[in-house]
């Protein structure tokens, strides 16, 4: 079997990434909706895997790994390792877990991070209203997420929240030293969420990247009483080309509140010192952005052979993103807690693939399937519609 062609096309605001072969078998993945516009950083690949078996996925991914790099940059090359990965399995007829090692658990737990409606406002109230939702969700989800301090848009929308100066730009730009009184309304905001949930729903908190090392260690400390499931991103993530594991190291050794990062790190090299020196209790890659499914995997391991547990990012990826960490999770170590809960946005995603089970979450977890490949499967002519002109002749 040899790869004759790779595409791009843009379904809603997810990039889609179909690898056709000489066979018939055509593997599919998707990058975050953030990202729309990295359909031509996907065509940069395309002469470097013609003509190579999709089988083979680690001899096409060594000539293509070493090209990406930390987010957002690193979301062709894992949107290209997911597709091998769908092709191996229709090949092999098996689901994509088998080939990754087989299942260790028949149900994957998921925390909720994509089932939201807006918020009122940034007040205590408006974050036990938001608890409430989540709590009465349909999908039973046993852990949620939620996004304050500089992962929100209090900065801004606080008076004398931090001392530093609101900024325009790119995904959460703000960085600099909380007032006292931003800290107190973090506290009150984490209380009032608690209230809600009480000890039947873990609460984590997504807080940056943005903090200073001090305020991130007063945050920690202050809300241990509560027994939060993690801290994320408190000094790098989202869009931050850098770990500094060091500084993280310094605030998980200064509390017993968890801490979290890991999701825009690209490849396992990236995460060696984090792992191996204990600077976090949580590691969060996503497969969309670490450089696949099987790089996943790796991380996983190396955290679990050094007591780090591990929480896969995954809000944007999309059905086709949920169906390879289902894939994936199935397969890890027991240091693994529960995957971001991605949704299909629009809404007419769910219209367009085969596959999925209905309801998808149940009591907060999913089923593992054992269809072949990533056991999702695009439908031609319910996705042709959502088609631009530029990318009609995608599924031909």
């Amino acid at each position: 079997m040899k790869i004759t062609d790779l595409k791009c096309a843009v379904l809603g605001r997810n990039p889609v990434v179909r690898v056709v072969t000489d066979e018939g078998l055509d593997g599919y993945a998707a990058i975050e909706p953030a990202k729309d516009q990295h359909k031509p950083v996907v065509e940069l690949y395309r002469e470097r895997i013609l003509g190579e078996d999709p089988t083979d996925v680690e001899r096409v991914m060594l000539k293509i790994r070493r090209l990406g790099a930390f987010k957002p940059w690193g979301s062709a090359v894992s949107a290209i390792e997911m597709a091998l990965w769908d092709i191996a399995g229709k090949a092999a007829g098996l689901p994509v877990h088998k080939l990754l090692g087989g299942k260790v658990r028949d149900k994957v737990r998921v925390y909720n991070g994509g089932v939201r409606s807006p918020m009122n406002g940034h007040a205590p109230e408006d974050h036990a209203a938001a608890m409430t939702a989540m709590r009465e969700a349909p999908e039973g989800f046993t852990i949620v997420k939620q996004a304050l301090a500089f992962h929100s848009a209090m900065p801004v929308q606080l008076p004398d929240f931090f001392y530093g100066e609101p900024r325009s730009g790119p995904s959460h730009p703000h960085r600099g030293l909380l007032t006292e009184r931003g800290l107190r309304h973090l506290v009150d905001c984490v209380e009032a969420m608690k209230e809600v949930l009480g000890d039947e729903v873990g609460l984590a908190l997504d807080l940056g990247p943005g903090w200073t090392v001090p305020d991130a260690i007063r945050f920690a400390r202050a809300v241990e009483p509560f027994s939060l499931m993690w801290l994320e991103d408190m000094l790098t993530g989202d869009y931050v080309p850098y770990v500094n594991a060091a500084q993280y190291r310094e605030v998980t050794t200064a509390t017993t509140t968890p801490i979290h990062t890991g999701e825009q790190i690209y490849l396992r090299q990236n995460f060696k010192e984090l792992i191996e020196t204990q600077a976090v209790r949580v590691v969060g890659p996503d497969p969309c952005d670490v450089g696949g499914i099987a790089e996943l995997k790796w991380v996983a391991e190396y955290a679990d052979m050094h007591g780090v547990l591990m929480a896969p990012h995954g809000v944007g990826d999309g059905v086709l993103g949920l169906a390879a960490l289902v894939q994936v999770c199935a397969t890890l170590p027991d240091n693994y807690i529960a995957f971001e809960y991605p949704v299909g946005r629009p809404e007419w995603w769910y219209d367009i693939v085969d596959g999925l089970p209905d309801p998808i979450v149940s009591n907060g977890f999913i089923d593992v399937w054992d269809r072949p490949g990533m056991g999702v499967e695009l439908i031609p002519e319910a996705a042709r519609p959502y088609l631009s002109a530029e990318d009609a002749d995608f599924f031909d």
